[in-house]
């Protein structure tokens, strides 16, 4: 098949890597390159990059439903324009001009968690299994029918990166079948209906302010969920320090959630609303990401001093 690929982060890569090796991909359609790191250098989106190897045109529109641009993809008489991760709502006048429609890649396991954020808010939540969807777009947010799932399991210890790379390679593998079926004509599209979703809002820093009156599972799960963006955070001594993985314990009555119960040899041990967390592995502002038990053998942490405002 003709197909246009439109999407921008790492994410979408191992989708348009699976699509170029099964179809003709005429063209890319990604977000402008942005400017990056200390030096504001500008940089390009990584679908771009995959598709400079390939020698695929490009276009980068500021918004994809210029009558312009619109001109442009109708022009090129795709026979179906796949989306992963792209960024852009798509207007009608787009998603009428492939013949088999603008297929979408989303990571979960829909209705659920619609929206920008899925990958991450499965982990906060605490969900058992995750997956990706595969549906037919229409002009509503991730609502179009679907198509085909895989389903995964959320590990114990599972972080939005880890899971993130899980589901990225899953998104190739189950859009090349979907491909498959569409042009087949075997493909069953089955409407989202008016049943249970959840709204997985995009992530911002603000999120991963610790609130330790919280209970330890769910602080334990926001740290993974938000692991290794945008991350969960808190004060210590008036310095931030970021918390990258921790267990949850048995904690004390009558304790100040925010409290240092214990410093042992590996972790710190915190109280909060219900049960206490052992940090493991933490980053003082200013030093580098390192076990807690490394982190100890140069600053000393006094049982009773409070992390947090």
């Amino acid at each position: 098949m003709k197909v246009i690929f439109m999407g921008t982060p790492d994410f979408s890569v191992p989708t348009l890597q699976a699509v170029i090796d099964h179809h003709d991909v005429i063209a890319v359609v990604t977000q402008p390159d942005k400017p990056k790191g200390r030096g504001k250098a500008m940089a390009f989106p990584p679908v771009k990059e995959k598709a400079m190897e390939y020698g695929i045109p490009v276009y980068q529109p500021v918004k994809a439903r210029d009558p312009e641009f619109v001109k442009i993809l109708k022009d090129l008489a795709p026979d179906v324009i796949v989306v992963v991760a792209f960024g852009q709502i798509l207007p009608k006048e787009i998603l009428e001009i492939p013949k088999y429609g603008c297929i979408n890649g989303h990571a979960s396991i829909l209705p659920m968690y619609r929206g920008a954020g899925p990958v991450q808010w499965v982990v906060i939540n605490g969900e058992q299994e995750t997956g990706i969807t595969t549906m037919r777009m229409d002009e509503g947010l991730d609502t179009g029918d679907m198509i085909e799932k895989a389903v995964i399991p959320i590990e114990p210890k599972e972080t939005g990166g880890t899971l993130h790379d899980k589901l990225m390679v899953l998104s190739g593998e189950l859009m090349v079948s979907t491909l498959e079926k569409l042009e087949k004509g075997t493909a069953v599209f089955t409407p989202q209906g008016d049943g249970k979703t959840c709204y997985a809002s995009m992530l911002d820093k603000k999120m991963g302010d610790i609130d330790f009156t919280k209970s330890a599972v769910e602080i334990e799960r926001l740290i993974r969920g938000l692991n290794p963006w945008p991350s969960a955070y808190t004060t210590l001594n008036g310095k931030t320090m970021k918390i990258w993985d921790a267990d949850v314990v048995a904690g004390k009555e009558g304790v100040l959630p925010g409290t240092v119960l214990e410093v042992t040899k590996k972790s710190i041990i915190v109280q909060t609303g219900k049960d206490a967390l052992s940090l493991n592995e933490i980053q003082l502002a200013g030093k580098k990401r390192m076990k807690t038990e490394a982190f100890l053998l140069g600053y000393h942490i006094e049982t009773g001093s409070r992390l947090g405002d």
